[in-house]
């Protein structure tokens, strides 16, 4: 995580996200990460719009909790549901 946190702190900044602005980041903050963690990360944000990503990802987070409010409902009705046979079931038991 410290290295996505990273990314989006330089770019923030308007820094370039280069190994050794992420290098130099993370240590100032007393973390280090192996050369090949920070040159993943540099390789796979390549060409990757982060003002994109950052608003989808937004998007998605506040989509999330409306979907996850939805899903109780449903559970709810399914309880209700149950509730009403068993009802039902005592009557004629």
């Amino acid at each position: 995580m410290e290295l996505i946190h990273a990314a989006i702190l330089l770019h923030e900044a308007k820094k370039d996200i280069t190994e050794d602005n992420v290098n130099k980041l993370l240590s100032s903050v007393g973390i280090h990460k192996e050369a090949a963690q920070v040159k993943s990360l540099i390789a796979a944000l390549e060409g990757v719009n982060i003002d994109d990503v950052i608003k989808n990802a937004t998007v998605a987070q506040v989509a999330a909790p409306a979907a996850a409010e939805a899903k109780p409902k449903k559970e709810e009705k399914k309880e209700e549901v149950k509730e009403a046979a068993a009802g039902l079931g005592a009557l004629f038991g």
